[in-house]
């Protein structure tokens, strides 16, 4: 069930930012910098020991700060959409959601709902959650959503009528996809937001040495060897803080940015009849869950 901690209560003048996967890795530094900011911060997590623990270092850094800890598990769309419940009823301005949280997995799991739960929290959860927060996103425009995608997506191939992958599922297909998946969902959705003064773009973060990959085989052995080359999670927090706090972007939507520069994505997120396939997709299997978005 999810829950909440408000010990630390946002004054009125601070904007309201919402991250997911606030307690470790580049979500933990995303959410540093955007109490740096100025920002009231409401650190998303599934285990309030670790949660908690994320929104003392911030407090510790910047002891001014203003934060609060919902608990939810992502993997679930109820929990998910409850959730985005309640933060809205506390806050009815939003200026920016960071849909961080991720999953990475050797072997395809099940959730209690039914779904793959690699595209339950790469691709269903941030759909669910941006639904139930585009109310209070509208209400605190010019507001931002930032979505966390990966390269992985510059390679993938999705088949609209086959988002759920069954005998196909392979850590990579499963995780590539669904970060496509979620790229397109965020065009499909700057689309329908123009006019709003809520702008959504996604962001790869570059290769990091977090804890995502937890694998054997091949895939660890290749993790491994590359993770002394790859960024700090500091590092790797950096380009979704630009998209979320750069001016330059302020009024950008329906962007792909690496290194804080909009890039060119794989060819079927350019395909905008493509694209409303997959947001229909999306929807319907989010539907299943009793979810609606935009």
């Amino acid at each position: 069930m999810p829950d909440d901690n408000a010990d630390r209560i946002a004054p009125i003048e601070q904007p309201v930012a919402v991250v997911t996967g606030a307690t470790s890795g580049i979500g933990r530094w995303i959410a540093l910098g955007l109490a740096r900011a100025g920002y009231h911060v409401v650190l998303v997590g599934r285990d309030r020991v670790r949660a908690e623990a994320a929104q003392a270092w911030i407090a510790a850094q910047v002891p001014e700060a203003g934060s609060e800890v919902v608990i939810a598990d992502l993997s679930l769309l109820a929990a998910t959409r409850a959730i985005g419940a309640q933060i809205a009823a506390r806050h009815p301005h939003i200026a920016l959601l960071i849909n961080n949280a991720g999953a990475f997995e050797a072997q395809p799991v099940t959730t209690a709902e039914g779904h793959d739960r690699v595209l339950a929290i790469n691709l269903l959860a941030p759909f669910v959650l941006t639904r139930a927060l585009l109310p209070a996103l509208r209400a605190g425009a010019p507001s931002r959503i930032v979505n966390v995608g990966s390269s992985t997506s510059d390679h993938a191939h999705l088949d609209p009528d086959h988002l759920v992958l069954g005998k196909r599922w392979t850590m990579v297909r499963a995780y590539g996809q669904s970060k496509l998946a979620l790229m397109m969902t965020t065009f499909a959705l700057a689309r329908r937001l123009q006019g709003s003064g809520v702008v959504a773009n996604v962001v790869h973060p570059g290769l990091v040495a977090t804890g995502l990959v937890r694998t054997g085989g091949i895939i660890g052995l290749a993790w491994r060897c590359m993770a002394p080359f790859a960024l700090t999670e500091e590092q790797g927090a950096d380009t979704p803080l630009h998209a979320a706090l750069a001016p330059e972007f302020a009024a950008v939507s329906g962007a792909y940015l690496k290194n804080r520069r909009a890039v060119s994505p794989n060819r079927q997120a350019r395909d905008p009849a493509l694209v409303e396939r997959i947001w229909a997709a999306t929807e319907r299997l989010a539907e299943a869950g009793g979810a609606r978005c935009a």
